[in-house]
C-alpha cells in the first residue's frame, strides 16, 4: 500500500504497446472500471485513476515506429513523470523489452507481463523472470491482467511502493519464446476478407432490424402519451409554441429521436463492444487492409468508421491513434459514409413508411461504394502507397468477450451520445424552431427548391435536404404523408442519400473543427458536399434507367 498523505502522493505512469492489457491492469490495481478495451488504439487520451495514495496515469500505448497522434502523447507524458510502471505481454516478451527498455531508462519502475497465462508455466519460465530480475535489480510480476489476483495486486503495489531504476546498459537474455495465437477463417488468403466483410454487416443489419422492429411497436405509444401534452401546450404564445410543439419543437421531434435513434445506438454499441473486447476488430482490420490500401485507408482506420455508425463523435476522437499520413482520410470517411445512429435510423424510419424496407441494401451498398470513391480522390499518395505497410505489432489473441466488458463499451458509446450529441441536438431544435417561425426556413427551400429538378426530386424534398444538413434526424421529415407519397423508390434512395451525406452533421463538424482546425473542417465540407451532389446526380438518372430495365 502507498501512503495516503498528500506529501508522498506519487504519480505512476503506465507505459506499454498497444493491446497489452494496461487499462486492464490498472483498472484492477485501483479498483475502477477501464476506459477502454481489447482493441488496439482503443486508449486515445490519457486516463487517470487514483486509489491507495497513488495516481495512475494510463498513456496511450505505444505502436512501436509509428507517428500516430496518441504515441506522441504518449511519448511526451512519459517524459514528465519518473515512476513508471512498464507493462510487456508475455507472448513477445523479448521483443517488447527490447524496444521498450530504451525508453525507460534511468527512471524508475517495475515491469509487469501481462498474458502470463498464456505461457506454460515451467521451471524454464520461472527461471527466466528470475535471472532478469538479478540482472536488472528490478521487479519482474508476471500476472493474467484480466483476472488479477489479489495477492499478486499487492505484490505490484508493495513494489511500486519502492520501485528500482532501469538500468541504461543492460544485455537482456532472451526468453527464447514467441506466442502467437492460431490462425482463423479470417486469416485465409481468399476467404477472410469475405469474412471479414460479413461480420462487419451484421451488427449493423441486426441493430437496425431490431431497433426499428422496437420503434414499430413504441412509436404509437410514445405518440399517445405525447398527444395530451402537445393539445395542453397549444395555447401558448406563438414562439414558446413553436419551440416546444412546432413542426421542430422539442416536444414534437423529441419522441422520434428517442424511439428511433436511441436504441440503434444501444444495439450497435453493444454489438462493437462484444466485438472489442473479444479482440475480433483486431483480426478484421488485418485481412481488409490489403482491400483498403488502394484507396488511403487502413484495416486500423475502418475500425474507426465503423464505430462512427455508433456516434460519429467518438469515432472522430478516436483516429488520433491513425497514421499521420492516413487520419485526415479517414476522418474524411467517418463524415463521408460512416452513417451515424441518427441517420441509420432515420433511414430506416423512411423506408419502412414507404414500404420499402429492401431499399436499405442499395442504400448501404451505393454509400460504401461512393465512400471509397470519395476517399480515393482525397487520399494523399504516400497514404495510397504499396509501401505503407499495416503498422500492428501481432495478430490479437481471440478471447470469449466478459458482459462487463461489453456493457462497459456500450456504456462509453452512451455517454458520447448523451454528453456530446444530445446538447446540441436541443440547441438545434430550438434554432430551427426559431427559423422555421421567422419563415427562414421556407424562404431557404424556396431558393434551393430548383435545384431538386436536378436530382429528379420534388420542391417537397428540400426542406428534409436542409434539415438533414444540421442533423441527420432530419431525414425523418421525408416520411411524412405529403411528401412520401409523391416520391419512387429511386427518388427515396437519391433523397436519403443526399440528406445524408451532402454535409457531416453539426456535432460531427464541431468535433472535427476541435480535433483539426477550423479551416480543415470547412474545406472537408466542400468537398465532401461537391462529391455528394455528383454521386447523388449519377443515383438519380442512373438509377431511373436501371429501375426502368
Amino acid at each position: 500500500m502507498f501512503p495516503s498523505t498528500a506529501s508522498t502522493q506519487r504519480t505512476i505512469v503506465l507505459i506499454g504497446k498497444e493491446s497489452t492489457g494496461k487499462s486492464q491492469l490498472v483498472a484492477s490495481l485501483t479498483h475502477r472500471t477501464p476506459y477502454s478495451s481489447n482493441f488496439r488504439g482503443s486508449t486515445v487520451t490519457c486516463e487517470t485513476y487514483a486509489g491507495d495514495g497513488a495516481t495512475f496515469v494510463d498513456i496511450p500505448g505505444i505502436l512501436y515506429r509509428s507517428d500516430t497522434a496518441t504515441t506522441r502523447v504518449a511519448l511526451e507524458r512519459l517524459q514528465i513523470h519518473d515512476t513508471v510502471l512498464l507493462v510487456v505481454k508475455a507472448t513477445h516478451v523479448d521483443e517488447d523489452l527490447t524496444d521498450l527498455l530504451p525508453l525507460v531508462a534511468g527512471k524508475q519502475g517495475i515491469v509487469v507481463i501481462t498474458f502470463w497465462d498464456k505461457v506454460l508455466p515451467s521451471t524454464i519460465t520461472q527461471q527466466t523472470v528470475q535471472r532478469w530480475e538479478q540482472a536488472s535489480n528490478l521487479a519482474f510480476i508476471p500476472v493474467d491482467a484480466r483476472h488479477l489476483t489479489a495477492t499478486q495486486r499487492q505484490e505490484i503495489l508493495a513494489a511500486m511502493h519502492e520501485p528500482s531504476v532501469f538500468p541504461s546498459q543492460w544485455h537482456l537474455i532472451p526468453a527464447g519464446w514467441h506466442i502467437e495465437p492460431r490462425p482463423t477463417l479470417l486469416e485465409h488468403p481468399r476467404l477472410g476478407w469475405l469474412l471479414a466483410i460479413a461480420l462487419l454487416l451484421i451488427p449493423a443489419v441486426l441493430a437496425v432490424w431490431f431497433a426499428n422492429t422496437f420503434a414499430a411497436i413504441v412509436d404509437p405509444l410514445v405518440q399517445g402519451l405525447v398527444n395530451p401534452t402537445v393539445e395542453a401546450l397549444s395555447g401558448l404564445p406563438s414562439l414558446p409554441r413553436e419551440i416546444l410543439i412546432g413542426r421542430y419543437g422539442l416536444v414534437t421531434m423529441g419522441p422520434l429521436l428517442f424511439v428511433w435513434a436511441v436504441p440503434t445506438v444501444i444495439l450497435y454499441a453493444l454489438f462493437l463492444g462484444a466485438y472489442k473486447a473479444s479482440g475480433l476488430v483486431e483480426r478484421i482490420t488485418v485481412a481488409l487492409h490489403p482491400l483498403l490500401r488502394p484507396f488511403g485507408l487502413s484495416g486500423r482506420d475502418l475500425v474507426r468508421v465503423i464505430i462512427g455508425f455508433g456516434c460519429n463523435v467518438p469515432a472522430v476522437i478516436s483516429t488520433r491513434a491513425c497514421s499521420s499520413c492516413s487520419r485526415k482520410t479517414c476522418i474524411s470517411a467517418i463524415a463521408f459514409g460512416s452513417a451515424c445512429s441518427y441517420q441509420l435510423g432515420a433511414t430506416l424510419g423512411v423506408f419502412s413508411v414507404a414500404n420499402l424496407p429492401y431499399l436499405v441494401i442499395p442504400y448501404l451498398l451505393y454509400l460504401a461504394v461512393t465512400t471509397l470513391i470519395y476517399t480515393r480522390l482525397i487520399a494523399p499518395k504516400s497514404a495510397r502507397s504499396p509501401q505503407n505497410s499495416l503498422m500492428i505489432e501481432h495478430r490479437t489473441f481471440l478471447d470469449v468477450p466478459r458482459w462487463s466488458a461489453i456493457w462497459r463499451e456500450t456504456k462509453g458509446t452512451l455517454s458520447q451520445f448523451f454528453t456530446n450529441a444530445i446538447p446540441i441536438f436541443l440547441v438545434i431544435t430550438l434554432i430551427a424552431s426559431v427559423l422555421d417561425w421567422l419563415g427562414v426556413l421556407n424562404r431557404l427551400s424556396q431558393l434551393i427548391n430548383p435545384a431538386m429538378g436536378l436530382f429528379r426530386l420534388p420542391p417537397e424534398a428540400a426542406l428534409p435536404v436542409i434539415l438533414a444538413s444540421i442533423r441527420k434526424d432530419g431525414l425523418l421529415l421525408f416520411a411524412e404523408p405529403n411528401t412520401v407519397s409523391l416520391l419512387s423508390p429511386v427518388q427515396i434512395l437519391t433523397g436519403v442519400y443526399l440528406a445524408g451525406v451532402l454535409f457531416p452533421c453539426l456535432v460531427t463538424a464541431l468535433t472535427i473543427a476541435r480535433e483539426q482546425s477550423l479551416k480543415f473542417a470547412l474545406g472537408l465540407m466542400v468537398r465532401q458536399a461537391t462529391a455528394a451532389i455528383c454521386f447523388a446526380l449519377v443515383l438519380a438518372w442512373g438509377g431511373r434507367l436501371l429501375w426502368a430495365v
